[in-house]
């Protein structure tokens, strides 16, 4: 069962106004696509969300502990793309000169952006396609790492430019952040078990 809702409105609104429609809807999960389609998003099933926040405290921890500098956004957080569209990865990171390049009122809206590293991980109510689509966006659109994965079908999916997507038909992996994050593996097998 797919959930998402897209509300064909083209280009009817502009960042701003977008930007307003979901904060006096923050109860609400948006998307917009670059053709200016509003997408409403269920919420993730409670397994999904921890799983995400797991991964999400290992990277953190991980690259606090060897002083990577940059930006680790959670699933709420929305960026513009260079395409314009409006996307909410579930986990993200920005490096610390790219950020702090952005203005503050840009920080403060969906900033300008497209993360260098993005995971999406697929819920139950996901269409894979969608999610494969948003991944091949997100490197288009400059992302230099992505990762996904498929908890239900149990695959996971690396993107980066210029490469073929590597597929695993196993979640009982390690992911490597090469090149972005020498060093760090992050274990599926064992985020899954927790």
């Amino acid at each position: 069962m797919n959930t998402l809702v897209t509300f064909k409105v083209g280009d009817i609104m502009s960042e701003e106004e977008f930007f307003r429609f979901c904060r006096m809807n923050d109860m609400l999960n948006f998307e917009r696509d670059r053709d200016g389609n509003i997408i409403f998003m269920s919420p993730t099933g409670s397994f999904t969300g921890s799983f995400n926040s797991d991964i999400l405290i290992e990277l953190g921890v991980w690259l606090q502990g060897r002083q990577i500098l940059g930006k680790l956004f959670d699933s709420s957080t929305g960026f513009t793309l260079p395409n314009g569209a409006v996307r909410s990865p579930d986990v993200s990171w920005v490096p610390r000169e790219k950020w702090d390049a952005l203005s503050r009122e840009e920080k403060e809206r969906f900033a300008p952006i497209c993360p260098d590293f993005i995971i999406e991980v697929r819920s139950k109510s996901d269409d894979l396609k969608y999610l494969k689509d948003k991944m091949t966006e997100y490197i288009e659109n400059g992302c230099q790492l992505g990762w996904l994965i498929d908890r239900f079908e149990q695959k996971a999916y690396v993107y980066a430019p210029n490469q073929n997507i590597q597929e695993f038909n196993s979640l009982n992996i390690q992911l490597s952040g090469e090149p972005l994050f020498p060093g760090f593996l992050l274990d599926l097998a064992a985020i899954e078990k927790s």
